[in-house]
């Protein structure tokens, strides 16, 4: 009996070398998650009391948003009743277009009369010139006769 004392007791030591240490190990580590739990902790406090700081501010800031949306909305409105308008003035235009080329046929044919009228004053112009020649040598002589 002696002799199972004596295993017991070195079995007992054995086991004292590895639950001790490792009992001690379970401690720090208990208490270093204690630590990280409570740090933790405190930056949500921290972090609680900085959003509920900065949530009127997001909560006044989405109301303007909210606000400029609905005008935004308006505004699309409007240019879409704008458009409309637009393009039911832009049917208005194909009939002015066809009266405008008329109206550019029109001016070609007036452009082409002006030259033709030019064309027939500078033939007028060389012909009086040449009267002017052939009958002044004739007058200048008889002007001489004439006593005024």
């Amino acid at each position: 009996m002696e002799r199972l004392s004596e295993v017991f007791e070195s079995s007992a030591r054995r086991w004292e070398l590895i639950i001790y240490p490792s009992m001690f190990a379970f401690v720090v580590l208990a208490a270093y998650g204690f630590f990280l739990i409570y740090r933790l902790a405190g930056d949500v406090h921290y972090l609680a009391i900085s959003v509920d700081s900065h949530m009127s501010v997001l909560s006044n800031n989405m109301q303007h948003m909210s606000e400029n949306i609905g005008q935004i909305t308006t505004n699309i409105r409007t240019m879409t009743v704008s458009l409309d308008s637009i393009e039911h003035k832009m049917g208005t235009l194909q009939p002015i277009l066809a009266s405008m080329e008329s109206m550019d046929k029109s001016i070609q044919m007036m452009n082409t009369s002006t030259q033709d009228m030019t064309n027939t004053t500078r033939f007028m112009q060389y012909d009086m010139h040449r009267l002017n020649r052939n009958v002044g040598k004739p007058l200048s002589f008889m002007n001489s006769f004439m006593p005024w």
